[in-house]
């Protein structure tokens, strides 16, 4: 069995498979819109009333939540104008630009390379009743509710991902009834209708939920469920866009899904996403969704994703897991006149070890300095053709080591790390070095230990071409159970928390596409996703409800919110809970909780918005009186902008300084059965206001039932609508080809036919958007009064330019070229103009114009050629 591993060499030496995850991509696919319909609208009707040379029909979007079509408008008709006619009929309620969305960027730790290892000994579904020690699992209680028979039976759990790999074993072997994944479409083109994965993301996300026992020793936490499986990817790490998501989540509801889980999404910060609209219709109607928070981490706080950002949705945030598994070769070590012991390690690249029996040396004999190998070796150094060097990866770089052990015969090495879990396969070609390869963090400082102590050690390595495979787990001892680095912050720009809470998302072993070697461990808020949602059916099978409100509440209540990590160390202030939500789910806890709150969390907005006082009601479902303590335990506060800067933070410089509550009543009996109403007035932290902070805490309930429960609060320090979007010094108003500033009155003469040639020189804007804007519009006006027609907030305008205004936007670069080309297909007049940037300020009112930032440009005068 052999395993392919992805690693990150950086620096010659530093191998990380903790490194920060990247950024999903969404760009506007051009002349396509998504249009929905009133409710007594039909498809044909509105086609009607278009030529169908100009309009075509991309997908049909007719379901019971939401009704409407996405189009192509043709790109030889005027397609600004056949937009602004399709939205200004009647029966159009909304139009949205249509979006491309990036597979997930998932961390790949390994995988499997050999589909045999997914043995098929599984071919429907597969019962088992021994005891549950998969570590996420025990980190969430699920094992407990395992332990008790849930299993999520009769449970129907859609999941939109890049297809599962039904073929797979541990997901049943077959698609249809009777199968673990019994329904679902396939929604990638007309041409491919087969929701067979090619990827592995989907395989993967959906054996967290439900996969059957297997040889790896792990199952999904909710292995009674039946899957729906909605394939929105094709092949290739390709894109896929706004329409097919919202078809997907539709038909996902309509096919009867009891819960819909995505581990999809990218960047927002905005509700208002089409994708998180539909979302938000299916919460309201009662089926839960969970959502991936994203692997944005360092981008600052006030970046959720879309999907997750959508009122309702329950975005899942991602905590280290407590175990690293890894998939190791055997071998074994002896020491003296030892017996021999097993090890695990993993093959690099040279691999050509064959069958061998040699000592181990290492210099100098410590686990706290550099080994001597980082400098040319002394030359009472002794033949190594007959040894295998063993050597700490981080010391120094990788060339410098292996020519300095090489010089002295070296044909075999062996590194370790001194980070947990970090171990992958070495490929580093130096002449004479025929093998190379890694060993776990523990047993290279293990052997560290006994060489230092003159103590032999002797390797016994079997050909990796013939050697056995197993499974292999070491504690994360240093991060295990704190927020990943990568996981997004929050809140939305509207100030609704996000994330919810958290799960294991970092080092979780899945199954994977049969292709791709049928297992794999992979690290991302898309792994945390689908086991949250397992956990929905868990808690939902035991309590007998999946009221999407209801299991938020119960298991942000039950939650155990964790210390700060930055990666490096933990410190002595609770994770804000914009980072971990409610904190860690505790499934069994949920289920069988008699006590419930009415809200999952307490929003008490800015300062200009303040909530002054916030109501929450407390619920006693059991028979017996039970009496509620309540307390303030503050979470660290985050700044949201750096110092003197419109910039957001992207290192979330923190400080302990929080706000304080004030309660109706701290202590409340409540009998069984009854409830009561606590007010909380909050009082928050004198701080820089400038900077917007967010405040947060929880809310801490101590039950005389032995109940401990929590309820996360948040809120900020100033005025949003009177934060800076634009960062002014940034805008740009440059000449394309020469790349120059623009001088006032310059000239400009290029063809008039809405489209860049490059043999012209076009005045282009750069607007750098600093925090987020819900409208952001160009506007062309006339230095001649006569030709401004329109008038907008305040301004005459001859118009905005091309592809403009844009709605909801996060912080981004936006770059448009100007061609004389206006919003609604007509040419701006020759002559002199100047440019009008607005954008408006987060939670302004869009008709005020002095909730707008705006910048003015110089003057240019421009004509058109007569080519």
């Amino acid at each position: 069995m052999h395993w392919t591993t992805v690693l990150s060499l950086c620096g010659g030496a530093f191998l990380s498979t903790a490194a920060a995850l990247g950024t999903n991509t969404s760009d506007i696919v051009p002349g396509a819109y998504i249009v929905e319909f009133e409710d007594d609208h039909d498809t044909n009707s509105f086609m009607q009333s278009f030529d169908s040379g100009d309009v075509a029909i991309r997908m049909k979007l007719e379901f019971k939540l939401f009704k409407g079509v996405s189009v192509q408008l043709n790109s030889g008709s005027d397609i600004k104008t056949a937009a602004e006619n399709i939205a200004s009929m009647g029966p159009v309620k909304r139009m949205w630009p249509i979006q491309k969305i990036s597979m997930p960027n998932d961390k790949v730790i390994w995988n499997g390379t050999d589909r045999n290892m997914a043995a098929n000994f599984l071919s429907k579904r597969q019962t088992g009743n021994s005891s549950d020690t998969f570590s996420p699992h025990v980190m969430t209680q699920v094992d407990r509710l395992r332990a008790d028979g849930v299993t999520g039976k009769g449970m129907k759990i859609g999941v939109i991902d890049s297809g599962i790999d039904y073929m797979h074993p541990a997901l049943g072997g077959c698609f249809g009834p009777g199968c673990v994944v019994s329904y679902g479409k396939s929604f990638v083109d007309e041409n491919d209708s087969d929701p067979l994965d090619c990827e592995g993301h989907g395989t993967h996300v959906a054996g967290i939920i439900a996969a059957q026992e297997n040889s790896f020793g792990f199952t999904g936490a909710a292995p009674g469920v039946t899957l729906g499986n909605y394939r929105v990817f094709g092949c290739g790490n390709s894109d896929t866009s706004t329409d097919k998501m919202i078809a997907a989540f539709n038909q996902a509801y309509e096919d009867g899904s009891d819960i819909i889980t995505a581990s999809i999404g990218g960047g927002s910060g905005w509700p208002e996403n089409p994708v998180s609209v539909a979302a938000q219709r299916i919460v309201e109607a009662g089926v839960p969704c969970t959502f991936a928070a994203s692997n944005d981490g360092s981008a600052g706080m006030f970046f959720p994703s879309s999907p997750a950002n959508g009122k309702g949705a329950a975005a899942i945030a991602s905590v280290d897991n407590t175990e690293i598994p890894s998939v190791l070769l055997e071998a074994s070590y002896s020491t003296g006149n030892s017996s021999t012991t097993s090890f695990g390690w993993m093959v690099g690249d040279p691999g050509n070890w064959g069958n061998i029996s040699l000592p181990l040396w290492a210099v100098p004999y410590s686990t706290s300095e550099p080994g001597q190998e980082c400098e040319a070796l002394p030359t009472d150094t002794p033949d190594l053709s007959q040894k295998i060097a063993l050597i700490w990866l981080e010391a120094c770089y990788l060339d410098e080591q292996l020519l300095n052990v090489q010089a002295y015969g070296a044909r075999f090495v062996l590194f370790y790390s001194r980070t947990p879990g970090n171990i992958g396969r070495i490929n580093f070609f130096i002449p004479g070095i025929d093998g190379l390869g890694m060993v776990t963090p523990n047993q290279g400082t293990q052997w560290i230990d006994l060489l230092s102590r003159n103590i032999s050690v002797t390797a016994n390595i079997v050909d990796p071409r013939s050697a056995n495979s197993s499974l292999s787990t070491e504690a994360n001892t240093e991060t295990g159970g704190f927020v990943s680095t990568y996981s997004s912050w929050g809140p939305t720009l509207e100030m609704d928390l996000k994330p919810q809470f958290a799960a294991p998302g970092r080092y979780i072993i899945s199954t994977y596409a049969l292709q791709k070697g049928g297992y794999a461990v992979l690290s991302g808020t898309s792994m945390s996703c689908p086991l949250v949602a397992a956990i929905y059916a868990l808690v939902g099978e035991v309590r007998g409800t999946l009221d999407p409100a209801t299991i938020e509440n119960l298991l942000s209540a039950t939650a155990n919110p964790n210390l700060y990590h930055d990666g490096k160390k933990a410190y002595p202030y609770l994770a804000p809970p914009v980072q971990q939500g409610g904190g860690l789910v505790q499934a069994y806890d949920a289920a069988h909780s008699t006590t419930l709150l009415s809200v999952s969390n307490l929003a008490f907005n800015d300062t200009e918005h303040l909530v002054a006082e916030a109501n929450f009601t407390i619920k006693n479902l059991g028979t017996n009186e039970v009496t509620y303590t309540l307390s303030n335990v503050g979470a660290v506060t985050a700044y949201t902008l750096n110092v003197g800067s419109i910039w957001p933070a992207s290192d979330n410089e923190l400080t302990t300084e929080g706000a304080s509550l004030s309660f109706s009543s701290d202590k409340i009996t409540i009998p069984g059965g009854g409830e009561a109403v606590v007010s909380v007035a909050p009082t928050p932290p004198a701080l820089d206001v400038s900077r917007l902070p967010v405040y947060s805490g929880y809310i801490a309930l101590n039950a005389t039932n032995g109940e401990s429960l929590s309820l996360p609060y948040l809120g900020l320090l100033g005025s949003l609508r009177n934060a800076t979007v634009v960062d002014k010094s940034l805008v740009g108003f440059r000449a394309t080809n020469i790349n120059t500033d623009v001088s006032a009155n310059q000239t400009f003469s290029f063809p008039k036919t809405g489209e860049i040639d490059w043999d012209y020189i076009y005045p282009y804007l750069q607007v750098q958007v600093a925090f987020g804007t819900a409208i952001l519009r160009i506007d062309v006006v006339s230095l001649d009064p006569a030709i401004n027609t329109k008038e907008v907030l305040g301004v005459k305008i001859i118009g905005s330019i091309q592809y403009l205004p844009r709605t909801y936007m996060f912080a981004m670069t936006y770059l448009d070229t100007f061609t004389g080309m206006l919003e609604d297909g007509s040419y701006a007049p020759e002559g002199t103009v100047k440019f009008l940037i607005r954008a408006l300020r987060v939670l302004g009112d869009p008709s005020k114009p002095e909730d707008y930032d705006t910048v003015e440009t110089v003057p240019i005068t421009f004509s058109y050629t007569s080519s």
